[in-house]
C-alpha cells in the first residue's frame, strides 16, 4: 500500500454541531492588537487585511474560556445524531490548544462531562489543521458503531488577551526564531469548535487517505519542516526555565506553509481521483482547509474546480484550524445546500506536516443550528 492508497471508511456522518466565537472585523482586531509596523507606528486594519487576506475573525476568549463550552458542542452533535452517550463506543478529541496539557486530561474531562461509558477509551490527538483527516484515518482502523469526534482550538486564549488584544509575547519576541512574524499567528488563526458523529454503514462506505510525507513528498524527498514551530514548554525547554515562554509561541514558516499547502492539496486531489475517478463531479461539495483565501483560491484554480464546488470561509472568519471544514459543512447543511444522501469530500493539510482527505455520505438525523458567530 502506498502512502496515498485509500482505505475504506465504513461510516456516514449522522450528527454535526459547530461553534465559533464573536466575529469581529480585522480593523477591530488590529486596533486592539496594536501590531508594530516595520516602518514605525502601528499596522492598520487595511494593512493587516492586505497581508493576511482576511476581513474578519472569530475571536472570543470569553466564550472559549473553558472546556465545558466545548463539551456542549459534543452534546449537540449527539442530539443531531439522535444518540445517547451510551451509544458512543469511540471518542476522538482533536486540538492543538488543549485546556490542560497533562495526560490527555481534555479527553478524560470531555468523556466525563458527556457521561460516556467508562469503557470508552479516550483518544486525544494533538493536531492542527489536518486533525480531522488524521481522526478519520484512525476511525477507518477501528471497529466502532458510533464514533464521536470533537475538535476545537482557542487561539484567542493563547495568542490574545482578555481585552481583545494580543499577548505581548507575540508582538515583541527576539528569542523565537520566527519572532518577527509571530503576530501573524494571532492574526490568521481563529477560535472554532466542531463535533461530528460517524455511524457505521457497511453498504456504501466512504474512503479516507492520509500521509505524513516524511519519507517522500510526491516525487520529491520527504518534507521535514513542521510548518508551525512551538519550541517551548516541553522537556527540551520546560516552563519556568529561561526563554521557555518566548519559545512557547506558535510561529508559522510562511514559505513552507505555502509550498506544502499547494503541493499537498494537489497530491490529495490526484489521490482522490485515483481512488474515486471523477470524484469532483460525484461529491456535492469539496471542503478544503481554509489556510488563507489566497491559498484556497490557488488550489481551486490548479485543480480546475467548478465555481461553487469548494466554498471558502477564511476571509470572513480567518483560519478556524481543524474546525474550518466542519463549519462550512454545517452551514451548508443548515441552509439546505447539502442534504442527506449527498457525498461530501474534505481535503486538508496541516502542521506535522500531514495531509489527508475523506469522502463520506451525509445522513444527519436532526439538523441543529450552528452556534456563535454574532457580530
Amino acid at each position: 500500500m502506498t502512502v496515498d492508497s485509500a482505505l475504506s471508511l465504513p461510516y456516514a456522518i449522522t450528527g454535526l454541531a459547530t461553534l465559533i466565537g464573536r466575529v469581529i472585523t480585522i480593523d477591530e482586531w488590529a486596533t486592539a492588537a496594536k501590531i508594530p509596523a516595520r516602518a514605525g507606528g502601528l499596522m492598520s486594519g487595511e494593512l493587516v487585511e492586505r497581508v493576511l487576506g482576511i476581513a474578519g475573525k472569530s475571536w472570543d476568549p470569553h466564550t472559549f474560556a473553558d472546556l465545558g463550552r466545548i463539551a456542549e458542542v459534543g452534546r449537540e452533535a449527539l442530539l443531531s445524531a439522535d444518540l445517547e452517550p451510551r451509544d458512543i463506543d469511540t471518542m476522538i478529541v482533536v486540538t492543538c490548544s488543549p485546556y490542560e496539557i497533562m495526560l490527555d486530561q481534555d479527553a478524560f474531562r470531555m468523556a466525563r462531562e458527556l457521561q460516556l461509558p467508562d469503557d470508552v477509551v479516550p483518544i486525544q490527538i494533538g493536531a492542527g489543521c489536518a486533525g480531522l483527516a488524521r481522526a478519520a484515518a484512525l476511525a477507518a482502523r477501528l471497529n466502532s458503531r458510533n464514533a464521536l469526534i470533537v475538535t476545537y482550538n482557542a487561539p484567542s486564549r493563547i495568542t490574545g488577551d482578555l481585552e481583545g488584544g494580543v499577548n505581548p509575547i507575540y508582538l515583541h519576541n527576539d528569542t523565537h526564531p520566527l519572532g518577527k512574524s509571530l503576530w501573524a499567528s494571532a492574526g490568521i488563526f481563529s477560535d472554532g469548535a466542531a463535533a461530528l458523529v460517524l455511524s457505521r454503514q457497511e453498504e456504501t462506505p466512504g474512503l479516507v487517505l492520509y500521509s505524513r510525507d516524511s519519507q517522500s513528498f510526491g516525487e520529491e524527498p520527504g518534507f521535514t519542516d513542521p510548518l508551525i514551530h512551538h519550541f517551548g514548554g516541553g522537556s527540551r525547554h520546560p516552563y519556568g526555565t529561561p526563554k521557555a515562554a518566548e519559545l512557547a509561541c506558535y510561529g508559522m514558516n510562511g514559505p513552507a506553509v505555502k509550498r506544502y499547502y499547494t503541493e499537498g492539496m494537489m497530491l490529495n486531489h490526484a489521490a482522490l481521483n485515483a481512488a474515486l475517478p471523477g470524484y469532483v463531479d460525484r461529491v456535492r461539495r469539496i471542503y478544503t482547509h481554509q489556510a488563507s483565501p489566497a491559498l484556497v483560491q490557488t488550489f481551486a484554480k490548479l485543480a480546475g474546480l467548478p465555481a461553487g464546488k469548494a466554498p471558502t470561509n477564511a476571509k470572513r472568519f480567518g483560519n478556524l484550524v481543524s474546525a474550518s471544514t466542519a463549519k462550512m459543512l454545517h452551514d451548508d447543511v443548515y441552509a439546505g445546500d447539502v442534504t442527506n444522501g449527498d457525498l461530501i469530500c474534505v481535503s486538508v493539510v496541516g502542521s506535522g506536516p500531514e495531509r489527508g482527505a475523506y469522502v463520506l455520505p451525509l445522513q444527519v438525523v436532526k439538523v441543529v443550528e450552528p452556534a456563535g458567530g454574532q457580530d
